[in-house]
C-alpha cells in the first residue's frame, strides 16, 4: 500500500500539486486520470521519487519516501516495477536480454537462476517464443508485454504504469489491460496507472483518482462513473459522444 498525505508541489511560485491524499492498494489496479497539465505525471514522479515533494508524505507500507537519503530510496526501488510510455526497451538488446537486464544488475542470483527467471516472465506475458527477437522485429503489442515482463522480472512490490496504452489498437490495449490487472491480483501488487483511455478507466478502473489543475477533484470505482454528479469529472469522462451515449442510456434505465 502507498499513502499520499497533504503533498504539495511547487516549481517556483507555480503550485502545481494541492493537497493531494490517496491511498493506493495493494493488490488493486489504482488509476490516476486527467487532462494533460492537470498535474498527474508530475505525481507519478514524486511517487517514485524522481522529483521532491515540496511538502508531505509518501509512505510506501509506512515508510515516508519523502524523508529517505538517497540509499534509502535507491534500495526501495528495487521493489518498484516500471512500465514506461514508449515501452524503453534497448534496441540493441534481444527481448530475452531487455528482461535479464534489471536481474543482472540489481539481483545475488545466479546465471542459471537469471535465466529461469527470465524465461518465466517471457511465458507469463506469452512471449516464450519471442526472446530471441530485437524491438525492431516486434509489434507495438509485444513491445509492451515485454516491458511488463521486464517491470515484473525482480518481483516487485509497487508497480507503476505510464500511459501503457500510449500507441495502441483498441483491441491489443485490452490485452495489456488485462495482463495488467491480472498480474496485479496474482503477486498482490500495489499497481498506479497513469493513464487517459477511458476504456482502461471502465475495464480495470478498481479505485480512479481524477485530478484537475492539480487537485484530487473525484475519488471513486469504475462502477461509480456513471453515477458520478461530480461536474469537473463529468466534463472530462463524457467528453466524448460515445461516453454521452452510454451515460444517457444508464440514466433512462433509472427512470
Amino acid at each position: 500500500m502507498i499513502e499520499v498525505k497533504n503533498l504539495y508541489k511547487s516549481f517556483d511560485e507555480r503550485e502545481v500539486l494541492k493537497d493531494i491524499n490517496i491511498v493506493f492498494e495493494e493488490g488493486e489496479t489504482n488509476l490516476i486520470i486527467g487532462r494533460s497539465g492537470s498535474g498527474k505525471t508530475v505525481l507519478l514522479k514524486n511517487l517514485v521519487g524522481l522529483m521532491r515533494p515540496t511538502s508531505g508524505q509518501i509512505l510506501y507500507d509506512g515508510r515516508d519516501l519523502t524523508k529517505m537519503r538517497a540509499a534509502e530510496v535507491k534500495e526501495l526501488r528495487q521493489e518498484m516495477g516500471m512500465i514506461f510510455q514508449g515501452s524503453a526497451l534497448f534496441d540493441s538488446m534481444t527481448v530475452f536480454e531487455n528482461v535479464n537486464f534489471p536481474l543482472m544488475m540489481f539481483s545475488k542470483m545466479s546465471k542459471a537462476e537469471r535465466t529461469r527467471r527470465t524465461r518465466f516472465c517471457l511465458e507469463r506475458v506469452n512471449l516464450g517464443d519471442s526472446g530471441h527477437l530485437y524491438p525492431s522485429e516486434i509489434s507495438g503489442g509485444m513491445m509492451k508485454r515485454s516491458a511488463i515482463a521486464r517491470a515484473i522480472a525482480l518481483n516487485p512490490k509497487y508497480l507503476f504504469c505510464d500511459e501503457p496504452n500510449s500507441g495502441l489498437d483498441p483491441q491489443t490495449s485490452l490485452v495489456i489491460d488485462e495482463l495488467i490487472s491480472d498480474i496485479t491480483k496474482e503477486y498482490s501488487i500495489t499497481t498506479v496507472i497513469n493513464t487517459h483511455d477511458m476504456n482502461s478507466v471502465m475495464g480495470i478502473g478498481e479505485r480512479i483518482n481524477f485530478i484537475k489543475e492539480g487537485e484530487l477533484r473525484w475519488q471513486g470505482t469504475s462502477k461509480d462513473v456513471m453515477s458520478s454528479d461530480n461536474e469537473d469529472f463529468n466534463d472530462f469522462v463524457f467528453a466524448s459522444d460515445l461516453f454521452k451515449k452510454v451515460k444517457a442510456a444508464e440514466e433512462e434505465k433509472d427512470l
